[in-house]
């Protein structure tokens, strides 16, 4: 039988925790060492897990690995998405990537930055929202610094209407089909870009997850 709380990469054996032969008892420290590990593959020898960011972390791990119990704890909905939130180069879009490698399910979100869902839809129109409007599990990268769309001289907010028709899959799916986005934004500069009923939706699709909103630029 397999046993899901081993993975191997490059050769190396990670424990996230024991599996009974039933459920994985999952390990946070365990698991820091796996996305370190992961993360320097991933993104190169450069990347660490900043003990600042633990908590974030810690919080993202509970969702991902269905901690129901620690969910309920950190007032985070296991039905919704997740919208990760902070400041340029605090770390979202490497979480959310990172993330997806302890998902004990088979198939992980697909992460798409938002600009290039508008360059899609100049070119293609509505057929796009059609397309990332679909079944599929989707994280959507940097939302809220899209410019507005253009297809055959009418002007769209692109991500905006993308967000309305996600909400409608998220109701009619008995599964919740689940939408994840990064962003830099606040909820205020959120709604203002995206409008009420827009931001109205984002409540029912995501948990907010932020970062301090002092979070260094880890690029640097």
């Amino acid at each position: 039988m397999d046993n899901p709380s081993k993975i191997i990469e490059d050769d190396v054996e990670y424990s996230l925790g024991d599996f009974d032969g039933t459920s994985v008892l999952y390990d946070f420290d365990k698991i820091l060492i796996y996305l370190n590990a992961k993360g320097k593959l991933l993104f190169g020898n450069h990347f660490r897990i900043y003990d600042e960011d633990k908590e974030i972390i810690r919080k993202l791990c509970h969702y991902f690995i269905k901690d129901l119990e620690n969910c309920k704890k950190d007032d985070i909905d296991p039905e919704k998405g997740i919208l990760l939130s902070g400041p340029v180069g605090c770390g979202k879009t490497a979480l959310m990537t990172l993330l997806r490698h302890i998902e004990p399910t088979p198939r992980p979100y697909e992460i798409i930055a938002c600009r290039n869902i508008v360059f899609s839809f100049n070119h293609l129109g509505f057929k796009t929202i059609e397309d990332y409007g679909n079944t599929k599990s989707f994280c959507f990268d940097d939302l809220g610094i899209e410019s507005p769309g253009r297809f055959y001289g009418k002007d769209l907010n692109v991500m905006g209407e993308l967000l309305l028709s996600r909400y409608d899959l998220y109701l009619q799916s008995k599964r919740r089909i689940k939408t994840h986005a990064t962003t830099n934004f606040s909820a205020d500069e959120m709604e203002e870009f995206y409008g009420n009923r827009v931001r109205s939706r984002m409540r029912e699709l995501f948990n907010l997850i932020a970062f301090d909103t002092k979070a260094g630029d880890k690029r640097k």
